[in-house]
């Protein structure tokens, strides 16, 4: 009897814990599985913020794959997925191979919306990767080294624009409040020269949150020198700034580094690949499977799963993408057993989200968090994420072992 066919296409949270729990429950004469990510390192996207201002080192936040799968179980393939021909079962990879499942799971991750504002692709930057946190961190050093270099003193090089007040927005904007002191010292530019705005067009910060956690964090990031304009939408990104609209008032802002984060989508390959993607997102069924096909299960930003309390999608976060790739592998289990696979149901433990060093806030089992506790709090949900993924030895290896 030939051994059932498991693909896994891309090593984000839901890609990698899905893997890494299939080897955990499959012996190696039960199935062949084969995982396919683009790099040969998982990241954690969650600490790419820091990776982006500078404040964390990008080798912390990337972990070898090879180093938290069983090679006897699980063959990796480093490569970009094409195309998903979910007809005849394969998958076709930019290399040119093509690979046929039995079981696909799609786990290709995310990439920035832009809402059609113009200028967005051309002229600013997101924070989506390893590669694009690095660019961001190196441009930001460039300014301040122009800047410093130049005899005419633009203020645009040290004005800093970020578009959205959602978690990323927020967690990088506290990271490069805490960095522009270190870098005003490095530089020999004075603090007052250096502009940090945040652009949001919703009526405010962290939108869902609790009110109180999200006053603090204003307040904190304000005292910290960041400017908000709140209820202002960004019309247009051009290469020397933005054009702001505040109601029908009209204002152009000019800026040497533009970063956006104010919102994703899932990936393209999702959503060419007809499984019922919108904006690169599957409405997948209660067991995570794609509808109309009993094969393919989706996870992460590429899955779409609504909050029946709420009847609104829940928000695409690290933590529910590990639950999806636990409750994947365990149906996958069970479809070849010829069991009936589980319903998933987000399990919410939490929210926190950090502020800088030593600074966070949190709404963690019904109770609110703020400051250095909150900041102690996210550092063990960061740990305890790397024990689920890879045991003790890359708790301590990664982890954030810094708690005050």
């Amino acid at each position: 009897m030939n051994k059932p066919k498991i693909l896994v296409l891309g090593a984000g949270y839901g890609g990698i814990m899905t893997t890494v729990n299939l080897q955990k429950m499959l012996g190696r004469d039960d199935a062949q599985i084969t995982l396919v990510n683009k790099h040969n390192y998982h990241y954690q996207t969650t600490w790419l913020h820091e990776n982006a201002a500078g404040t964390l080192h990008h080798d912390n936040t990337r972990i070898p794959i090879d180093e938290v799968i069983n090679k006897n179980k699980v063959n990796f393939i480093v490569d970009t997925v094409k195309e998903i021909k979910h007809e005849d079962k394969t998958v076709v990879l930019e290399g040119g191979d093509t690979l046929t499942y039995d079981y696909l799971v799609v786990g290709l991750g995310f990439e920035p919306a832009t809402f059609g504002i113009p200028g967005i692709k051309e002229h600013a930057f997101s924070i989506t990767s390893i590669n694009a946190a690095r660019k961001i961190k190196a441009h930001i050093e460039y300014m301040f080294a122009t800047y410093s270099a130049s005899k005419e003193k633009r203020d645009e090089l040290l004005t800093f624009i970020v578009g959205g007040a959602g978690f990323t927005g927020i967690e990088f904007l506290g990271e490069l409040a805490n960095r522009v002191p270190e870098l005003c010292k490095e530089y020999d530019v004075p603090r007052e020269k250096v502009r940090i705005i945040c652009v949001e067009a919703g009526p405010g910060a962290l939108p869902g949150f609790d009110p109180e956690l999200v006053e603090y964090a204003v307040n904190l990031l304000e005292r910290k020198g960041v400017e908000f304009k709140i209820g202002t939408a960004i019309k247009e990104v051009q290469e020397d700034g933005v054009v702001l609209s505040k109601g029908e008032d009209m204002e152009e802002v000019k800026s040497g580094t533009i970063v956006w984060s104010a919102g994703v989508q899932g990936s393209p390959v999702c959503e060419a690949a007809d499984i019922g993607a919108m904006r690169g997102r599957v409405k997948v069924n209660a067991d995570m499977r794609a509808p109309g096909h009993d094969d393919i299960f989706v996870v992460g930003d590429c899955a779409l799963i609504i909050n029946e309390e709420i009847d609104r999608p829940y928000p695409p976060t690290a933590q529910i993408a590990m639950q999806q790739g636990v409750i994947v592998a365990k149906n996958i289990k069970a479809l070849i057993n010829g069991e009936n696979t589980k319903t998933f149901k987000p399990d919410i433990k939490g929210t926190v989200a950090s502020l800088g060093e030593g600074e966070a806030i949190g709404l963690v089992f019904g109770r609110k968090y703020f400051g250095g506790t909150a900041s102690f709090l996210k550092k063990m949900i960061d740990n305890r994420y790397l024990f689920l993924l890879g045991g003790i030895g890359l708790v301590l290896k990664k982890g954030k072992l810094k708690f005050f």
